[in-house]
């Protein structure tokens, strides 16, 4: 359950010079705001779909570059794509990535029918997807995202090459102690409770406490990577559904962990047939380390690496070694898919050869 911003990119103000706005839809009519920082090397843009628009970030690239296999990288609770700007710009070799802002969230504004559920946020992860036309991609989701993606892979393989799962909300009940204050956002009157006991917070403080929380070391932050985060924070509080929009993908989620039969979320991961990688950092104080044993036993295809220093956002704290583990698991992948290829293309022949004709000697 993330609940930060990236303090982590090197960012510029777009070209026009002056800051970008953006229409929405929202409850109450269109909303105007101020964009979210772009870094140098990424774009951002909107994508309109029937019921919501979508805010989607990408990593900027040359024309007539060679054409790369498809990615979409999905936030977490309270994040946005800047979340996975290191990640996106550490495997911009190997993959064309795109991270989506999730209905509500980053640049993205409140979907039409209000709907923060988990099955929610994963159909506008397919409406992208079919929208696009770019699956099968390589799907990566953080917290809330890896739950999103999770039944995404589980509904839809047709659109997921291979999945990467980084402290993924999937359920614990009951959760650890240090992700109750979390939680408790899903019982009604307490999101107007801390509200009303944190209104004399600057956005410095709350940046300060967000990624307390979600860092294994929040010291590993720049002063000036900090700067950027609480200047997001700043925008992020001016939008007049962040709150809703927080509160109720909570509550999504907690009635998703209540779910039975088919739609159980541990019997989605049973489901999912796509390769998968699973993180999970050993001081990760919403989704406990723990859990990494159950979920290793539920993705069928799966493998695990363990970052003991890292907390919630391993892809923001240790992108390099992240992205060293998604391209070893693309590698794996490829040549499974090419000696699969071989063994089909041998057998076609075998079975050519045997439904040949017989042919009698001197014919």
């Amino acid at each position: 359950m993330s609940s930060t911003e990236q303090p982590g990119a090197r960012i510029a103000v777009p070209a026009t010079g002056s800051p970008d706005t953006f229409d929405g839809p929202s409850p109450a009519g269109p909303v105007r705001h101020s964009r979210s920082r772009v870094a140098a090397h990424e774009t951002l843009r909107t994508v309109p779909l029937p019921g919501l628009t979508l805010a989607v970030r990408g990593v900027r690239r040359e024309p007539g570059s060679a054409a790369l296999p498809p990615a979409l990288y999905v936030h977490g609770l309270g994040g946005s794509s800047l979340n996975f700007t290191p990640l996106m710009a550490e495997l911009a070799d190997e993959v064309d990535g795109e991270a989506l802002d999730l209905p509500g969230f980053g640049d993205s504004p409140p979907p039409d029918d209000g709907d923060y559920s988990v099955s929610g946020h994963a159909r506008a992860v397919i409406r992208y997807l079919d929208a696009a036309g770019r699956g099968p991609v390589h799907l990566v989701g953080n917290s809330l995202g890896g739950t999103v993606v999770t039944r995404v892979a589980a509904v839809r393989p047709d659109l997921v090459r291979t999945l990467t799962l980084i402290s993924p909300a999937l359920p614990e009940i009951p959760p650890q102690r240090t992700a109750w204050p979390t939680v408790m956002l899903a019982v009604p009157g307490v999101a107007g409770l801390f509200g009303r006991l944190t209104r004399d917070w600057t956005p410095e403080q709350r940046t300060g406490g967000v990624l307390g929380l979600c860092y294994g070391d929040p010291g590993r932050v720049a002063p000036e990577d900090f700067a950027v985060a609480a200047e997001e924070y700043r925008r992020r509080l001016t939008l007049p559904y962040f709150w809703d929009a927080m509160v109720r993908s909570v509550r999504g989620l907690v009635d998703a962990y209540t779910l039975g039969g088919q739609h159980a979320l541990w019997r989605q991961a049973e489901r999912v047939l796509a390769p998968t990688l699973l993180i999970y950092g050993g001081r990760d104080q919403l989704v406990s380390f723990r859990m990494a044993r159950r979920a290793s036993a539920a993705f069928r295809e799966s493998r695990l690496l363990a970052l003991p220093d890292a907390g919630h956002v391993a892809m923001m704290e240790y992108p390099g070694i992240v992205a060293d583990a998604v391209r070893e698991l693309l590698d794996d992948t490829d040549r499974a898919a090419r000696r699969a290829g071989a063994r089909t293309a041998a057998e076609d022949v075998a079975a050519a050869a045997s439904s040949a004709p017989a042919t009698r000697k001197g014919d």
